[in-house]
Formats: structure tokens, sequence, C-alpha cells
């Protein structure tokens, strides 16, 4: 029986790349679903949402943060009954072109979780990453890898495949609502023994992409440092575990 996939676009400001990466997503011929979480934007992203085809749309009324609007996006795909989740940005900095390799890997049932990344193969800069925001992403990477003893190329793409089956264990409910919530994420899927997937991914930066300022830059690495701590302190059972006993296995 062939696996329904459903892909989640957790959507701020995206007016101007919106209709783009959702035609090419539906382009892709493996998407049964799109659904699109507006997190309180102030452009009309809501409105044209609606009226995009296969699409389930849903506003919150106040910005709930990166994070939190995952936690929706996820919370919704699973509802209408995904048994695979991807989640692509709607700025259309990464392709959506990939989706049909990402969810072959995990319907093969090798993997439950793939990532596509900016760095392996060499493309990030080629595709316009700042220095500025390149040299962290390596530094990051290279002291997250060390503490959680994982060999990811990177753990900071916003491009994920994910299976029902891991979503429905992981407590991302207890995440934080900001940017570093893909961290935890990662960190929880590394935690419960689960192999994380890596694809190369072209990507593309230009004046709608979406990203973050400098500031917050910084407290999105020390985050992502505090993950990583915090997974190692649990290892030598220091702190309580990133995941409960019985969670994704």
């Amino acid at each position: 029986m062939k696996p329904k996939v459903v892909v989640v676009m957790p959507a701020y400001n995206a007016e101007a790349t919106l209709r783009t990466t959702h035609e090419e997503v539906l382009s892709t011929g493996f998407v049964d679903q799109v659904v699109i979480v507006d997190d309180a934007s102030n452009d009309k992203t809501v409105e044209l949402a609606k009226k995009l085809p296969s699409s389930h749309v849903i506003a919150h009324e106040t910005n709930r943060g990166y994070g939190g609007n995952q936690k929706t996006c996820y919370r919704a795909a699973l509802q209408l009954g995904g048994d695979i989740i991807v989640m692509v940005h709607p700025d259309y900095q990464y392709t959506p072109r990939l989706i049909p390799a990402m969810v072959s890997m995990i319907s093969s049932g090798l993997y439950d979780c793939v990532i596509a990344s900016r760095i392996l193969g060499g493309g990030a800069l080629k595709g316009g990453m700042p220095l500025w925001r390149y040299l962290p992403n390596r530094f990051l990477t290279l002291v997250q890898n060390l503490l959680m003893g994982a060999k990811l190329s990177e753990y900071h793409t916003g491009y994920r495949a994910f299976s029902r089956r891991l979503l429905e264990h992981l407590p991302i409910e207890k995440n934080s609502d900001d940017f570093v919530f893909d961290n935890q994420m990662l960190a929880q899927i590394i935690w419960t023994g689960n192999t994380i997937a890596e694809i190369t991914c072209p990507t593309k930066y230009f004046r709608e992409a979406s990203s973050i300022n400098f500031r917050r830059s910084i407290i999105y690495g020390l985050g992502c440092l505090g993950v990583a701590l915090r997974f190692r302190l649990a290892k030598l059972g220091i702190l309580a575990p990133m995941v409960e006993p019985g969670g994704a296995s």
C-alpha cells in the first residue's frame, strides 16, 4: 500500500515565494497533501495559502516561534494520516525536487529520518551561504558531533523527512518554541538510536529567503551547544535522558 506523504510548510511572511515552492512540491508527483501553518504573518501568506490546491491551512493568531510552528505542522500532518512527513520551508531556499528521493529512503524501511544537507557535496558556499553563517555552521557541527557521538555533515538544515512512527514517539511537544527546536529534535533521534540519513541538497540564498539576524544567530548557536552538552551529560548519567525509556526505537 502506498504511504501517504504530507509536506508541512512552517510559514512566516512567505507570500513572495509560497506559490512557487508549493507548485514545485506538487509537481514531484509524490505528495498527497500540503500543510501550511502561518505564524501570524504580516503579509498575505494566509490568503494565498487558502487558494493553493491540496492544502490544509492553519493560521496562528499570535506568533508562536519557529519551533511552535513546527509543532502545529507535525500534529496536523499526523491527524491527516500522514505516513511520511516532509518539512520544506516555503521560502524556496531548498528545492522540493528532492522529495521523491527522501520519501523513497523512508518508504524502503531503511531509515526513519532523512535530512537534506547543504554541506554534503560542498554546495553551501556555491549557493550563496554567507561566510558568517558557513563558518559557525561548521564549528557547531564539529562540536555537536563530538559531544553526541554522531557524524552528521550539518545539524542546521530545515529540510527534513520523518516516518510517522518516529514522529509519534519523539517528545517534541517538550522542545523549545524557538529555532533550537530543530537541534533538539535531531538530538532526540540520535539518543533513541535511530540512524539519520543525509542527502546532498543544493541551496540558494536571496533576499526573500528566510534568515535570522546576527543577534538571534548567536542565541541559536549557544542553544545548539547547550543541547549537545545536555546530551553528553545525560549519557554520563548526570542529567535525565533526552527521551524517556519506551520512546522511539
